[in-house]
């Protein structure tokens, strides 16, 4: 059973656990459950998904109910009318906020793309960020005698893949847990040290107006007891985000 956070006759939001695919992907195969089907048989429903979380992402998860809506939801994000806010633990200490104005290239799915030819052509993209919080562990990491890590606000302008992953890697401020963007020796001080086994990035916080009664809708989606648990390690358990 998933959190339903909203649901409606147009549309339903789950909060996506990490470690969980949207729907069926060449890249996991050996995946056997996936949210859509999951989605579908707990409302009882056909449900389409109107946007994509990674697999190790966790958070708010839009699905709609009909393809007309998708259609029109899909228009939403594709025009920006859709605000995402996302939180993440990263290596360093950030500045209070910055503008990441950083072209991504395509990067292709499965061997087939790659086959037909489809070029890796670099595509506008621009995340905002705010920092919320750090903290100064005292563990000697490569060759620093602490760890300091970051707490951040990520606001994407754009909706690329992995690109809030990308975008910090490319500041040199990679998200902890991250094994194909991030820092080996950061995550496996996470694994040792905390237990945490997960990309430390979240989806928060989906804003937008409702497709048919126009009013706002602000779909907000906890985070987990991993996020719980490092708070309360970090003392950040009353930082607003």
């Amino acid at each position: 059973m998933l959190e339903i956070i909203y649901q409606d006759e147009y549309l339903v939001a789950i909060n996506k656990p990490s470690g969980l695919l949207v729907h069926k992907s060449p890249i996991d195969r050996h995946e056997t459950e996936f949210a859509l089907q999951i989605v579908r048989d707990q409302i009882g429903q056909y449900v389409y998904p109107i946007h994509r979380l990674d697999k190790p992402t966790s958070g708010v998860l839009l699905f709609a109910l009909s393809a007309e809506i998708l259609k029109t939801m899909s228009l939403l994000f594709r025009s920006h009318e859709v605000s995402k806010e996302y939180i993440a633990i990263v290596r360093g200490y950030t500045q209070e906020e910055d503008l990441i104005d950083y072209p991504l290239k395509q990067m292709l799915d499965t061997k087939e793309q790659k086959k037909l030819g489809i070029t890796k052509e670099s595509q506008e993209a621009q995340t905002h960020y705010e920092c919320l919080a750090t903290v100064e562990l005292p563990y000697a990491v490569s060759r620093y005698p602490v760890a300091r890590y970051s707490l951040v606000k990520l606001l994407p302008k754009t909706g690329r893949k992995h690109q809030l992953r990308r975008h910090m890697k490319h500041i040199f401020h990679p998200i902890v847990g991250d094994t194909k963007h991030g820092r080996g020796e950061h995550n496996q001080l996470f694994r040792e040290k905390f237990e945490c086994h997960r990309l430390l990035l979240h989806s928060h916080r989906v804003s937008f107006l409702h497709p048919v009664t126009q009013e706002k809708l602000v779909l907000e989606a906890e985070v987990d007891g991993t996020f719980i648990k490092l708070f309360e390690d970090f003392g950040w358990e009353d930082i607003s985000y």
